[in-house]
């Protein structure tokens, strides 16, 4: 499992460890992790042309070392400082002893827009909001580069802790990230700045909770159901699916479908769009006479296409078995009877939908995700998945939030989260805690939409016809 840690808790353990060891020894790690990733992706070194952008500060002394050690191979090391009179002064020595130049920021967009490699240590971890103006002009320079931007710890100019850009900032080809991911390497709209992230370990001694956690294959392997010899479908678990109307019939047809493929033993369907579902499911038990008496479920999922179908959001949210709620579904529950519930809630929203629930523009959540996810789970009282380029999942007791690692921007198709909704709502049937049903339903429906599209537009009903694939490919 990757995990990402605060600026605070880095922060601590840094001091911690450098307590412990001489003085310079922990930057000279990070320098050398970052210079052997910098000639990694130079392939040769000799001869390169390579940029720093130093601002003040430990990050400002990472590129400085770094930059030496480049240069001690033969590459041509310039840097570009931006805070003179605050250069780290053992680094820029440490530059100039291994044959390093200096020039000043009114020289530096020229130099950039020639290197080879451009190494961002403009601003630390500890950065916040955009920019100051001097480096705006770097950081378009390093943009309009041929060379290969490498970013120190974190792109210039977005937040660490959130993952939000406010204002100009660096956008990076690779990240060298010390000691741990920092958040904003994994949610957007950060994460697109930070191009692909190469981890050092320097060492640090960190806390078992992180701030973020992202599932790889073997954490969902560990959680998939699975049955057993003597498993039955009631067994299995029953997934109750309560969507569709006249209007919308295929967004329960769409439902049924990521149910069906997500491990639990039955799927029963209630509502409008019977005829629709049996014809393309004819496995799906049917029923017309509502929720509370389709039969007995261990989960319900409710709201895809349900129009104004108010009556069955509350039917469903009544039951004492875990309810996940989408679509539709999130605008008809009353916030209330939400925060009322004794079993497990998910809740599903896409930005637009959790921008209606808290009150702010879209904007604003698809901004700050990670600000988001967390107010409507403490406001709910639920679990709460966020959709979105990054799908984040936070629980209602705090504790980590989960980043979904998965995925492709062709998901972004009609229907797509209908398939999501009773993958997960199946997965919760089977057993899974409210928590994991979402993280692995993400990430399944993610790999599934890979794996479908292969680089060319889908629709909605390949992603789920791709997820027992996705599936296989967990388990290896």
């Amino acid at each position: 499992m990757r995990t990402a840690y605060s600026v605070e808790t880095v922060r601590n353990a840094e001091r911690e460890l450098m307590a412990r060891l001489p003085e310079g020894a922990l930057m000279q790690r990070a320098a050398a992790g970052l210079a052997a990733a910098c000639a990694d992706l130079l392939g040769r070194v000799y001869g390169s042309r390579v940029v720093l952008l130093v601002g003040s500060g430990d990050n400002g002394g990472d590129a400085l070392y770094a930059g030496a050690r480049l240069a001690r191979r033969g590459a041509g090391v310039t840097a570009v400082l931006l805070a003179p009179e605050r250069t780290h002064t053992a680094g820029l020595a440490a530059l100039r002893r291994a044959g390093g130049r200096v020039a000043g920021a009114g020289r530096g967009e020229a130099l950039v827009e020639d290197a080879d490699l451009v190494l961002d240590g403009i601003v630390g971890i500890g950065g916040k909001g955009g920019l100051r103006p001097d480096a705006v002009p770097l950081a378009g320079a390093a943009r309009r580069s041929r060379g290969a931007v490498v970013a120190v710890d974190l792109p210039s100019g977005v937040d660490a802790d959130t993952g939000e850009v406010h204002g100009v900032a660096v956008r990076a080809d690779l990240t060298v990230s010390f000691g741990t991911h920092k958040p904003g390497l994994l949610i957007d709209p950060a994460r697109e700045y930070a191009g692909s992230v190469r981890l050092v370990d320097i060492g640090l001694e960190l806390p078992a909770e992180p701030e973020l956690e992202a599932l790889q294959h073997l954490d969902v392997a560990r959680l998939l159901p699975v049955p057993r010899a003597e498993s039955d479908k009631y067994r299995r678990g029953v997934v109750g699916i309560a969507a569709g109307s006249a209007r919308y019939p295929g967004a329960a047809v769409l439902a049924v479908s990521g149910a069906l493929r997500g491990g639990a033993g039955a799927v029963r369907y209630v509502g409008p769009a019977g005829d629709a579902v049996i014809a393309r499911y004819p496995e799906t038990l049917v029923s017309d006479q509502g929720p509370k008496h389709a039969g007995r479920v261990q989960a319900w999922v409710v709201g895809p296409g349900a129009g104004d179908d108010a009556a069955t959001v509350a039917e469903v949210l009544a039951a004492e078995v875990p309810v996940l709620i989408d679509a539709d579904g999130l605008r008809l529950a009353d916030p209330e009877v939400v925060r009322g519930r004794r079993a497990p809630t998910l809740m599903t929203p896409h930005a637009g939908e959790a921008a209606a629930l808290l009150g702010v523009e879209r904007g604003e959540v698809e901004g700050g995700r990670l600000t988001a996810v967390r107010e409507l789970a403490r406001r709910y009282g639920a679990t709460v998945l966020l959709k979105g380029s990054t799908t984040l999942v936070a629980d209602s007791g705090g504790g980590a939030v989960r980043v979904n690692p998965t995925g492709t921007g062709w998901l972004a198709t009609a229907g797509s989260g209908d398939v999501l909704s009773g993958l997960g709502g199946s997965l919760l049937a089977a057993g899974l805690s409210a928590v994991d049903a979402g993280s692995v339903g993400a990430y399944l429906h993610g790999l599934a939409g890979r794996l479908a599209a292969e680089g060319a537009p889908v629709g909605a009903h390949d992603v789920a016809d791709a997820v027992p694939e996705a599936w296989r490919n967990v388990l290896g």
